[in-house]
């Protein structure tokens, strides 16, 4: 995905508001619907998340101004801060919605200023995690790997070291947070480079929530049926994550396989000028749309919201603006963004936080703050690898509460002790 030079515009200069401090529920859906804005183009990330409709967007990239730097920025230029996007944030949280930042894209990673790549310190690119996360209390970070990336080992072992370092952070914080790696595949599953960054990540226990997989730009001469070589893409991931992290179920796994589509024309026709071999069709966002949902996968997305219309149809969209097939504006983002259920929370403060103006829950739970047992509030089940539990639920482990964070189906290591991101400490 080509990332343009350009500064970022059109973003609010208004801090973010108290509420957004220290999220400890996820933000996210458990199934998501998040297509990419180009957030180096001037456009407003909320006007046109108002105007797709689209309330759920991940931001891209974030990348450093010149290899070296340990400093992120939007696009390398701009400056990490709640003056940047703080206002069109909070009007989409007002929605229901949140942003996923991104860090990386093809033209960071082929640049050397992917962050990792940059700087050569682990702690320091994981306080550039924090940063993030702290700055838009945001509650997943997507890491785009492709092209240069993929062959720099120093960088991939980094990279998994400072996500390691992060989730530590946020456990012992209280603070949710979640990592997705985006990297191309082939129509069978991961080429063995972005295979080579999972085992990584799991050399390094880093918890890695989603692997996204692009798929398009396969570049291998062949005329595609773009949905089923999606299908096939995912089934062969799936098989690749079950060798990397073992000892999950079969929906588990598919829960972790994220699927990232090119609407419409993809690079290969920009480059080649075949406009038949690999092009994403109204039909094909359907298909996969339905199948998605059938499998339960966690995350759904396209490249990108601004090409979401049909301003070039029957041409190699160059300037990127257009998807490069007749369609009505925004008629990708109509036909998939009903792949997005699941529970969502709001953010509440954990007990430690200050808070001016702390969010209500959606529906009842137990307080964190009230020792004082009482007959509505139920003293909980024992823990149970193999238990699927849902957001607000109450458990017994060692002699003492938790109460789950996140809806998840609990697996060994998993003990609420251990992963304080999925239960919070009653």
């Amino acid at each position: 995905m080509a990332l343009a030079a350009a500064v970022v515009g059109a973003a609010g200069f208004v801090a973010l508001a108290p509420e957004a401090q220290a999220a400890t529920t996820s933000r996210i859906p458990a199934h998501v619907f998040a297509p990419y804005f180009e957030a180096y183009n001037g456009d407003s990330l909320n006007g046109l998340s108002q105007q797709s409709g689209n309330n759920f967007l991940t931001l891209a990239f974030v990348q450093t101004a010149s290899a070296g730097s340990c400093t992120a920025l939007w696009n390398g230029t701009t400056a990490i801060s709640s003056a940047t996007f703080g206002a069109d944030i909070t009007a989409i949280r007002a929605r229901g919605g949140d942003v996923i930042p991104s860090f990386g894209g093809y033209a960071a990673d082929n640049g050397g200023t992917e962050l990792a790549d940059s700087c050569t310190s682990v702690d320091a690119i994981a306080a550039e995690f924090q940063r993030v996360i702290t700055t838009y209390d945001v509650t997943r970070i997507d890491l785009d790997i492709e092209d240069n990336s993929l062959n720099r080992p120093d960088g991939i072992d980094r990279r998994n070291k400072a996500v390691k370092k992060v989730e530590d952070w946020a456990a012992a914080t209280g603070r949710l947070v979640q990592f997705t790696y985006t990297l191309p595949t082939t129509p069978t599953g991961l080429a063995p480079s972005g295979l080579a960054v999972l085992q990584n990540a799991a050399q390094n226990q880093a918890r890695i929530d989603i692997v996204n997989i692009m798929t398009f730009d396969y570049y291998d001469g062949v005329t595609h049926d773009m949905a089923a070589a999606t299908q096939t893409a995912a089934t062969g991931l799936v098989s690749q994550l079950k060798g990397v992290w073992p000892g999950k179920t079969d929906a588990q796994y598919w829960n972790q396989v994220g699927i990232i589509e090119m609407n419409g024309q993809d690079d290969y026709a920009n480059d080649t000028g075949n406009l038949s071999a690999e092009v994403f069709t109204l039909a094909n966002a359907t298909t996969v749309t339905n199948w998605a949902k059938a499998k339960g996968i966690g995350a759904l997305s396209f490249w990108a919201l601004q090409r979401d219309n049909g301003g070039c149809p029957g041409q190699a969209p160059g300037e990127r603006n257009c998807s490069g097939v007749a369609q009505s504006t925004w008629q990708f983002s109509q036909l998939m963004r009903s792949f997005t259920s699941g529970a969502t929370s709001s953010p509440t403060p954990s007990a430690s936080a200050s808070s001016a103006s702390p969010s209500t829950p959606s529906s009842p739970s137990p307080s964190p703050s009230s020792p004082s047992p009482s007959v509505s509030t139920p003293a909980g089940t024992a823990w149970a690898a193999g238990t699927a539990y849902k957001v607000g639920q109450i458990v017994t482990y060692n002699g003492k509460r938790y109460q789950c964070r996140q809806a998840h189906t609990a697996i060994v290591s998993w003990e609420p002790p251990n992963v304080l991101a999925l239960w919070l400490p009653l």
